[in-house]
């Protein structure tokens, strides 16, 4: 059992990269459904807030039971550090989804996935943290696959109607997520799974809340069909993916973490041929082959 917000045991070491694996998975399928919800007529703020809002209402009894000693003691600083968490992960959700309305899923993916670079910065910068030589070469490696699948997508004709602004609209996804690993790995080395993931999604969903109420992006009167995608989103990449991430979080480097998401583009671009006929380009698969033999590396080198 937890106690004071503290696991009682370490897992075993396999187990986070199983875990990731498993999450990496499930957020593969974010961009398809969020694609999907767009096509049925949910606006892209509207589709970020289903996502988190219905997240964090499935998840509060769970959060409550396990972890209802450990919210009722949060400190101040522990609030004001989840709100901020929140507030850069509904920024997050804001700009990356509203991207797919002018990119393709291939170029969205791939650079919404450079949070890589700007964790390793940060960490480096702030912490002192050191990444191994492997790791490095994984980081590398990682990004040069990145790169190669956006400039062969930036090639071709399957981009939206303003794919600057999409592409843009990615890259600023990235740096708020790469603020919200950074925020959620101090916050998780005293906060338990549960109570983190409760407090981080309903804070990221009262901010996009608010952002309908300002942008008129409607909530209500949508079809049948849009509100299960939304809610396949909340179940699927949101709790399943994002929370695996979560959990990983006191497990292994947010580094590690920020490679690993480089594996979306693969999976995304993939199911967005099988749904959207989203063709990708040979230059494209050798990139997706660098992401995977990247991350390989970046595992050896965080398992050291």
């Amino acid at each position: 059992m937890e106690e004071r917000g503290q696991e009682s045991e370490a897992p075993p070491r396999w187990l986070p990269f199983v875990v990731l694996g498993i999450g990496l998975l499930a957020i593969s399928f974010g961009a398809i459904l969020a694609r999907l919800a767009q096509g049925y007529g949910l606006p892209s703020l509207t589709i970020a807030t289903l996502r988190l809002g219905l997240a964090a209402l499935i998840i509060t009894p769970i959060a409550l039971w396990q972890s209802g000693h450990v919210l009722r003691a949060l400190s101040r600083r522990q609030g004001l550090l989840t709100c901020g968490a929140g507030f850069f992960l509904a920024l997050h959700f804001a700009t990356w989804i509203t991207s797919l309305e002018y990119t393709s899923v291939a170029s969205s993916t791939a650079l919404v996935t450079t949070n890589l670079l700007w964790v390793g910065i940060a960490s480096f910068l702030l912490f002192g943290e050191k990444p191994s030589a492997v790791m490095v070469l994984g980081i590398v490696i990682s990004l040069s696959g990145s790169l190669l699948i956006f400039w062969s997508d930036s090639q071709s004709s399957v981009a939206g109607s303003d794919p600057l602004l999409g592409n843009f609209l990615a890259i600023v996804g990235s740096w708020c997520f790469s603020a919200y690993l950074l925020i959620g790995r101090r916050l998780r080395a005293n906060l338990p799974l549960p109570a983190y993931v409760w407090l981080a999604y309903g804070s990221a969903s009262l901010f996009l809340l608010v952002a309908c109420q300002l942008s008129g992006s409607p909530l209500g009167g949508h079809t049948g069909a849009a509100y299960l995608i939304a809610l396949g989103m909340a179940l699927g990449p949101q709790l399943l993916g994002h929370t695996a991430y979560n959990w990983s979080l006191k497990h292994v480097s947010a580094t590690f973490i920020a490679v690993v998401t480089l594996g979306e583009p693969v999976g995304s671009a993939a199911l967005a041929w099988i749904f959207f006929a989203e063709a990708f380009a040979l230059v494209q698969g050798i990139g997706f082959v660098l992401l995977l033999f990247g991350i390989y590396l970046a595992a050896r080198g965080e398992g050291r």
